[in-house]
């Protein structure tokens, strides 16, 4: 019984789109149905709590939680469609380390669209943050399982499983800007060592 259903409107792809995560300019049909209905997809947005992200110029939209002082009387009743979790200590560190690449490549890659790094360049950076004589097999679990997360979030995708290479997506650099990545850097640095400096020196060539 479909009698009462709306017509159907084209926007409605993108606004499903979006509420599963971020649009790319690289999706062509979705990105211009984003870009056509751009006022009609924010006031749709907007009275659910949401405000609509479009960046032209790094070519994605997303969605947000509005924050509290960007609501209007009422707004503050509505349940919260995205929750903010915090990552672990690992996935903050592939945050970073992915934040890097992707900042050494807007300043030195001029002809590459995608920012593209091997999982064995990344194994090496990430085990610089951990003690030298943790297990290396455990080590690359954990950071196998933190890049599992970080693509759950669309911040990553695979491109090749031989060699392991993975794609950084734009929207790491909306959500970890330039401005807080160093202090971020600073913050992992110090625990790194303390990791290190908390473990057992080795003794044996002492007398």
């Amino acid at each position: 019984m479909n009698d009462h259903l709306a017509e159907f409107q084209d926007w409605s792809i993108p606004t499903v789109k979006l509420l599963q995560g971020v649009v790319y300019s690289d999706e062509e049909r979705t990105w211009n149905l984003v870009l056509s209905n751009q006022s009609t997809l924010e006031e749709y947005f907007f009275r659910i709590g949401l405000r609509l992200i479009v960046d032209q110029p790094e070519g994605m939209a997303y969605l947000r939680q509005l924050g509290e002082d960007e609501q209007p009387d009422g707004y503050e009743k509505l349940p919260k469609l995205f929750r903010v979790s915090r990552l672990s200590y690992g996935q903050t560190l592939l945050c970073v380390l992915f934040r890097e690449e992707f900042r050494r490549f807007e300043e030195e890659e001029m002809y590459n669209e995608r920012c593209v790094v091997e999982e064995a360049t990344l194994f090496d950076q990430w085990k610089s943050f951990f003690p030298p004589n943790e297990d290396e097999v455990k080590q690359r679990k954990k950071m196998q399982e933190a890049i599992s997360k970080l693509r759950e979030l669309g911040m990553v995708r695979k491109l090749n499983d031989e060699p392991p290479t993975w794609e950084i997506r734009r929207i790491l650099k909306a959500r970890l800007p330039a401005s807080e990545l160093e202090d971020l850097k600073k913050q992992l640095t110090k625990a790194a060592d303390n990791k290190q400096s908390d473990q057992p020196q080795d003794k044996s060539n002492q007398s």
